[in-house]
């Protein structure tokens, strides 16, 4: 009987998709699946019972990835499942940035004991105004599962959009639209556009990718809107350049001691994912993963190894899968071993990432009971699961 483990708070829309059988466990220690939204996980001691870890969310900085994969944990995500919820606060963002509505509400709870305030607010309400978006200039950092909605929904609302993705993948192409103008250089996005949202994944390579060079070329009014990651914003030179007046805001969804009480800011604490369609999408989505892999071997969005699959379990025979180092000979020796025993391979597919593989493979009958133990024992395997 398969024992999921929740971390955190999962929406009771995910668990309830746990198929019969399946059962929810207040200890750790004899899970053979986790589900996690921010719980940190990177002092966690793992179980050999545990499987894989689900995180019901896209960013999965809270959770030791290259050890799990060493100790053959399966960590998945759920991309897009929360994109609609962040790209209808970006587009929020915009028009807080856009327009003096934060200032203004504020001026009004300050006011509210004024007794002529509506003829205050005619002589106050000047110093609230702004701009309107249409016709400007967005620039779309990053066009996977969020970047494509924004972009698509500033297209809509009469905006001109510009997309900066080098690794953008076909998939992503196919749902942006066809009016978004693709540019190639991330200088032209800082340089040229009225807004500017990112939308990557927080990795070293992405650390900092906004840094003082692109604050610099960007215009003296621009607005900048970051609803992914701190990190990927230099905050510091953000501050020295908001302080100085060469940019018009700076939009984020993360509070933090470099960026609170600095000039021309709005800083919200952390709502892009906080809606209550976001959480039950992304609980859905992590439930979903999860069981397919406990019950079938395959692996979709996963963080660590590669997408894998092989459909629903057949009625005949066993699956065998195994996690394994990325090296030559071992998924030969696997085969042959299994060959050798007398056993039919009906299908097999294996997938690198990096440094590790993982293979998926079909027999027409059972192994014997040794067959654990003996193809765990051979050299450059992880981990062997017969289903």
């Amino acid at each position: 009987m398969p024992r999921i483990h929740c971390l955190n708070n999962i929406s009771k829309k995910g668990t309830d998709r746990l198929p019969e059988g399946y059962e929810l466990t207040d200890e750790l220690a004899n899970a053979n699946g986790v589900l996690v939204r921010s719980a940190q996980m990177h002092d966690t001691a793992f179980p050999e019972s545990l499987l894989a870890i689900a995180r019901a969310g896209a960013g999965v900085n809270n959770i030791p990835l290259d050890r799990c994969a060493e100790e053959g944990i399966v960590v998945f995500n759920t991309p897009g499942a929360n994109a609609n919820a962040v790209k209808e606060l970006v587009l929020c963002g915009m028009l807080l940035a856009s327009r003096g509505i934060v200032d203004g509400v504020v001026w009004c709870r300050e006011n509210a004991d004024d007794e002529n305030i509506a003829k205050s607010v005619e002589k106050a309400k000047k110093a609230f105004a702004g701009r309107e978006i249409l016709g400007k200039k967005l620039g779309v950092i990053g066009l996977g599962a969020i970047g494509a909605l924004v972009a698509n929904a500033a297209i809509e609302l009469g905006m001109e959009v510009y997309g900066y993705d080098p690794y953008v993948s076909v998939d992503a192409a196919w749902r942006l639209s066809n009016a978004v103008k693709h540019v190639t250089n991330l200088d032209d996005i800082c340089s040229e556009c009225d807004y500017i949202t990112i939308h990557v994944p927080a990795m070293d390579s992405t650390k900092g990718m906004i840094g003082e060079h692109e604050i610099e070329l960007m215009k003296s009014d621009a607005v900048f809107l970051n609803f992914s990651r701190n990190t990927l914003v230099d905050e510091s030179a953000m501050v020295r350049a908001l302080e100085a007046d060469q940019l018009g805001r700076y939009v984020t969804d993360f509070a933090n001691p470099t960026i609170m009480g600095a000039k021309n800011t709005i800083i919200l604490p952390h709502l892009g994912a906080s809606t209550a369609e976001a959480e039950e999408n992304c609980a859905v989505m992590a439930v979903n993963q999860l069981v397919d892999f406990i019950d079938n071997g395959n692996i979709v969005n996963s963080v660590n190894f590669p997408a894998c699959s092989l459909g629903a379990l057949r009625p005949v025979g066993q699956r065998i899968t195994l996690i394994h180092r990325n090296t030559p000979g071992v998924i030969n020796g696997v085969t042959d071993a299994i060959a050798q025993h007398g056993h039919n391979l009906a299908n097999i597919v294996s997938k690198a990432r990096g440094d590790f593989a993982y293979t998926i493979i079909d027999i027409d009958d059972e192994v014997g009971e040794d067959a654990l133990e003996k193809l765990s024992a051979r050299e450059g395997i992880v981990r062997v699961r017969i289903l």
